[in-house]
């Protein structure tokens, strides 16, 4: 049986045809264009918007307010998303075909990443608390500086995930598989939680 290979990260977009960097758009200048190729956009306001349907590619959000947008059918080809609101969005509903992102100082309370393949995905100085990973794959994924309290974690694929620099989680052993996955000493009592023992 060969040995599983290790996930690999997308590279984060960082190049953008001068014409797509777009400054304080709002969900009326998304209307009648269902395509966004290497766009950037900045301190623009989508909260609540729909955008059911659209295909983003290599594109960067940047200081935007994202929450509570409809995703049905959106397409996340390889988009990052920098210091971010992004409360309660349903990235399940998300087309699966090349979904991949990037989240770096985003808050991103209440999100649900349900059932989504993700593995390798990146989250930096992110507030996850009651995230739902459940049935998630995020073998390889990084969670660094990230809260997680509240976030639920059921048969979820966590092998080879890095929680060591992550907060407030609680993860059962049994029922995610946690194999070469990182935890600090003092975030392992969120994986033994349930055992109720006492580390000192």
């Amino acid at each position: 049986m060969k040995p599983r290979r290790k996930p690999t990260a997308l590279r984060k977009p960082t190049r953008f045809p001068a014409e797509n960097v777009v400054e304080r758009w709002d969900a009326r200048h998304l209307a009648g264009q269902t395509e966004f190729d290497e766009y950037h956009f900045i301190n623009c306001d989508f909260s609540e918007a729909d955008l059911s349907h659209k295909r983003f590619a290599d594109c960067l959000f940047e200081r935007c307010n994202l929450s509570a947008v409809r995703l049905a059918g959106t397409a996340l080809q390889n988009v990052a998303f920098e210091e971010c609101k992004l409360l309660g969005l349903q990235f399940t509903a998300c087309r699966d075909m090349l979904f991949g992102v990037h989240f770096d100082h985003c808050q991103m309370r209440y999100v649900s990443f349900a059932g989504r393949a993700m593995p390798a995905t990146r989250f930096v100085h992110c507030t996850l608390d009651e995230a739902d990973f459940a049935d998630a794959d995020l073998s390889g994924a990084v969670f660094q500086d990230c809260s997680l309290a509240g976030a639920v974690f059921q048969k979820t694929q966590l092998v080879g995930a890095d929680f060591s620099t992550a907060t407030g989680f609680t993860i059962d052993p049994e029922s995610n598989p946690l194999l070469n996955s990182r935890f600090s000493l003092h975030g392992l009592l969120g994986v033994v939680a349930k055992y109720g023992l006492v580390v000192e």
